[in-house]
């Protein structure tokens, strides 16, 4: 097999006409200072609606994290005043043992232990207890359960509490159940 040269045509036009049928590069335009200014102020325009719509997305967003911090914290308070209500009924079952006459006083000395650690632990938490004989009664502290006469003291106060009460900062979890002197 043998290789052939294949030949190019060659067109017998002159260089000149060649040149001059070739189309020639297009000048790049300079654009106007007007349309310059206008692309500046359109470029600003949407610079300051990008930052207006940024700074928007990013106050929102430091609201829904308070908000979400703030929710978490609620319901935290809420999970530990619900889970603090059920042990209640044990701070009175201990009060009540010890009110309860005992020959035995190591087993009285361990359930006051008991009882005294217990309000301890309750009052890291911030519980107290709602007792006030010889107080105006408050009801958002208290209900009154039982009436008294005035020769128990003076009307309008708590004579006797009959359950005590207990409350978690402001919030009560508890109304104290008490006889009211009326009169």
């Amino acid at each position: 097999m043998k290789h052939t040269k294949k030949e190019i045509p060659t067109n017998d036009i002159p260089v000149e006409a060649a040149e001059a049928s070739t189309p020639e590069a297009p000048q790049a335009e300079i654009p106007a200072e007007e349309d310059l200014q206008a692309s500046l102020a359109e470029a600003e325009r949407q610079r300051d609606e990008y930052l207006t719509m940024a700074q928007r997305v990013q106050a929102d967003f430091d609201n829904f994290r308070r908000r979400n911090a703030s929710v978490r914290a609620e319901a935290y308070e809420d999970g530990a005043a619900s889970f603090i209500k059920t042990l209640l009924p044990v701070c009175d079952n201990l009060e009540r043992a010890l009110a309860a006459d005992s020959a035995d006083q190591a087993l009285k000395e361990g359930v006051q232990l008991v009882q005294k650690q217990l309000l301890d632990v309750l009052a890291k938490r911030g519980v107290t207890v709602i007792d006030r004989p010889g107080q105006p009664f408050d009801p958002k502290l208290e209900d009154a359960v039982v009436q008294g006469t005035p020769e128990e003291g003076e009307p309008g106060t708590v004579a006797q509490v009959l359950q005590k009460g207990y409350q978690m900062g402001d919030h009560v979890l508890r109304h104290a159940m008490v006889k009211v002197i009326v009169g």
